[in-house]
């Protein structure tokens, strides 16, 4: 007997694991059906109404320029359930603001913010069983994605976008959470031009970054570090986040214009200026890693990892920061600052938190 298909043909997903029966201290990060996604089209130059779906799935034209020309960007933010059960989102307006900015540079429909706010929150209040409760480390991660849906041959922008919005709950991006890992320098591929799409969160400076990701792995590595793509002298990324170090009271983190700008990279400098420390946003040497204090990578997604050992290859270099099994002092602390934010254990005094009604 064949196997019921949806309306699209396509085999329908299993029934969705029970809330009761998820294992929120061990989730992990990876894709994790819920119930409900969020999406509104953008057609004959104006944004329709918001919809609810069930489905997994999109039907899309063979010729779409997502699938053709790279029209597609997305976002990632997180839901946090404090202590006093209340449901907080951090940031959202930063993330709807850099959304838009993809879509200005790749000529795409930009979604409103007023749109992005209502279509996460929908998605977030219809999926809340599946905000992990506070205490085990997890969260409600939340993707937008807008992609260019009008069919098209010739190399020219989309005249129809869809923008949609799921979630599910998650753990640590890296399987031992808030723990010195190791990488390794990487010369022989580039993530993204010094003019080209470094700034726009666009998947296809996640496509450039996979083989060399895949290497690093190979390798015993947790991520790879990307040097400046026109001569390899400076810092870039740490794979999928932005790179910070710690030197002499100081947060220092590169400045370039083929990274993106994350917006865990902007609080965490926040935070080192509200502690007192001074904050460097500069083109950041190779050759200065011999001088960090600590040094790590942050980003929506991880929040901030400590960094242990950072190996140059090429250059049969190695460079080493603590003891591999505890996070630096001043890396502790502007997580514990951050964390403690998102989940409601300290004060926000930037604003950053937006707290969803739930009745």
């Amino acid at each position: 007997m064949s196997k019921r298909k949806n309306g699209y043909g396509i085999p329908k997903t299993k029934k969705i694991k029970a809330m009761k029966n998820l294992d929120w201290s061990n989730l992990g990060f990876g894709y994790r059906r819920t119930p409900y996604n969020v999406r509104c089209y953008y057609r004959d130059g104006k944004w329709g109404e918001l919809e609810i779906s069930s489905s997994e799935y999109i039907p899309i034209h063979i010729s779409a320029t997502t699938l053709h020309y790279g029209q597609e960007a997305f976002e990632g933010l997180k839901a946090f359930r404090g202590p006093d059960g209340k449901i907080r989102l951090f940031r959202w307006e930063d993330n709807a603001a850099r959304m838009q900015h993809s879509a200005r540079g790749i000529l795409m429909a930009e979604p409103p913010k007023e749109l992005f706010f209502e279509a996460v929150k929908k998605a977030v209040l219809l999926n809340k069983d599946y905000i992990p409760p506070y205490g085990h480390g997890a969260s409600l991660y939340i993707r937008p994605l807008l992609i260019g849906s009008s069919p098209e041959i010739g190399v020219k922008p989309s005249k129809e976008y869809l923008f949609v919005v799921f979630v599910l709950p998650v753990g640590p991006y890296f399987k031992n959470g808030f723990k010195p890992v190791n990488m390794m320098i990487t010369r022989s591929y580039d993530r993204a031009a010094p003019l080209g799409t470094g700034t726009y969160k666009v998947g296809g400076n996640y496509a450039a970054s996979l083989q060399s990701m895949e290497l690093a792995h190979e390798k015993g590595y947790a991520s790879a570090l990307y040097l400046d793509a026109k001569e390899k002298k400076y810092i870039d990324e740490c794979g999928p986040a932005n790179f910070f170090a710690i030197k002499d009271n100081t947060y220092i983190t590169p400045k370039s214009t083929s990274i993106l700008d994350s917006i865990t990279n902007r609080s965490l400098q926040a935070l080192a200026e509200d502690m007192g420390m001074k904050v460097e946003r500069r083109k950041v040497a190779v050759e200065e890693l011999d001088t960090f204090e600590e040094v790590g990578a942050c980003g929506t997604a991880a929040v901030i990892t400590p960094i242990h050992k950072i190996v140059d290859i090429d250059k049969n270099k190695t460079y080493t920061f603590g003891d591999g099994e505890n996070p630096g002092p001043v890396t502790t602390r502007l997580y514990e600052k951050l964390t403690g934010i998102q989940w409601g254990t300290e004060e926000d005094k930037f604003g950053w938190i937006t707290i969803i009604d739930e009745e």
